[in-house]
């Protein structure tokens, strides 16, 4: 069908469905990108075979992580990060070690090699930050101490995507690493530590000339590219990846007084790649592959939704937090995040993973996607639930026995629906 139709209809026939999907997603209250993904799962060779080539895919995941990367960094808060920075690293840091044990017993059943194990392992530690942002803001608790901690440990992630990103362009086919890469690995972090601990707890910073760039879209617009090209040269030049340096970028102008019209300015450019990515990931999807390996696929998108979440809630209970905000928080990232695309092409490219082992990442990644709202409020609501038998109960067994008053004076008498304190009821007979 692909040789019948003039290519930039094809592509306005993509976006027509893409931009209707996502339409619909937001009127059932769901993340536009699960539409996005399915308009590219419904005109993809698994769908009608609008698209049934799609080699331009990798390129656009790779262009689109750049400047995601940068947006990004612009909207990172460093000062409530800070506010939350040890349970957010810890947190991240648990997810990472919970999520490679977890691919080395599944490394060891299927006879995957090292890299493979490591970078599944990325690739199921990222949790998706447009999910638990929508999420949130459903139950209204974005602004609330468990959005604060939820976003906490999205931003931790997206910093974390840096050394990850590193490590697996760095991959050879044989599984080793060259030893330089840690150097760089241990730079980059070092360069991102530093600047947040030094330009983090300060307020907005001058940016050099904003006099004749404020107020100009055109001119916000040209600088902040500029800015995030300049840093994505330098640092793949130097071996630390572009996405590293677009993210540093961001960073930098996000803590200057350029930030809030950079953001504005750029939201078109963000929204526009966010739907190219996603249809281009439903693009990508076999329905046929799922279909012959429903068990091993089903297995995998079980454990990213079940033990994800409730390591998540082990770990975030762990570091201190209350046992509600754990539970919600570790539901609410309990899905595969949309960087792990990008992981799991660079691992296609550098043949870390084979066509089978990519098609089966792809499969997980999306279906955890597709369902984490639906686990996420069913869980939810069960846990909710089972608070309410147990407050029931208390109430039930606390009106027969007279449950002690707040200020510890005696029991409560209940007669004919009137409660007194036991002491005030034999002081009048």
């Amino acid at each position: 069908m692909e040789d019948q139709l003039p290519f930039l209809l094809l592509i306005a026939i993509v976006t027509l469905a893409a931009v209707i999907s996502g339409l619909v997603m937001v009127w059932l209250k769901q993340p536009p990108m699960v539409g996005y993904i399915l308009a590219g799962l419904v005109l993809g060779p698994a769908g009608v075979g609008f698209m049934p080539h799609v080699d331009a895919v990798p390129l656009i995941a790779e262009f689109g992580v750049l400047f995601l990367l940068f947006f990004i960094g612009m909207e990172i808060s460093l000062k409530a990060f800070i506010a939350n920075l040890r349970p957010a690293v810890l947190t991240v840091i648990g997810q990472l070690v919970v999520a490679l044990m977890a691919m080395m017993l599944f490394g060891a059943l299927l006879d995957w090699r090292f890299e493979q194990v490591v970078l599944l392992a990325f690739v199921v530690t990222m949790s998706s930050t447009a999910v638990a942002l929508k999420l949130l803001d459903d139950i209204g608790e974005l602004r609330s101490d468990l959005g604060r901690i939820v976003v906490a440990v999205m931003i931790a992630q997206d910093i974390a995507i840096v050394p990850m990103l590193i490590i697996a362009n760095a991959f050879q086919t044989g599984g080793t690493v060259e030893p330089g890469t840690f150097v760089t690995v241990v730079l980059a972090i070092g360069l991102l530590v530093l600047f947040i601990a030094v330009v983090g707890p300060r307020g907005k910073l001058q940016f050099p000339g904003q006099d004749r760039i404020l107020g100009r879209v055109e001119m916000v617009t040209l600088v902040a590219l500029l800015v995030c090209s300049t840093m994505a040269v330098i640092t793949g030049v130097a071996g630390m990846s572009p996405a590293y340096g677009a993210f540093l970028a961001g960073l930098i102008v996000g803590k200057t007084t350029l930030r809030a019209q950079a953001i504005h300015a750029m939201e078109p450019i963000q929204g526009v790649l966010m739907v190219l990515f996603f249809v281009a990931i439903g693009l990508l999807l076999d329905v046929t592959f799922i279909l012959q390996n429903l068990v091993l696929v089903s297995a995998f998108v079980l454990c990213a939704l079940i033990l994800k979440s409730i390591a998540n809630i082990a770990i975030l209970y762990s570091v201190g937090m209350p046992w509600k905000t754990a539970y919600q928080a570790g539901l609410i990232t309990g899905q595969i995040g949309e960087f792990s695309f990008v992981l799991a092409a660079v691992g296609l490219a550098n043949g870390v993973l084979d066509p089978v082992g990519y098609k089966l990442a792809i499969s997980v990644i999306v279906l955890s996607l597709l369902f984490s709202p639906l686990w996420t409020r069913a869980v939810k609501q069960a846990h909710d639930a089972t608070e309410q038998r147990i407050g029931n109960l208390k109430v039930a067994f606390f009106s027969q026995a007279g449950p002690v008053d707040e200020k510890g004076s005696g029991r409560v008498a209940v007669a004919n629906g009137d409660r007194q304190p036991v002491k005030k009821a034999r002081e009048k007979t």
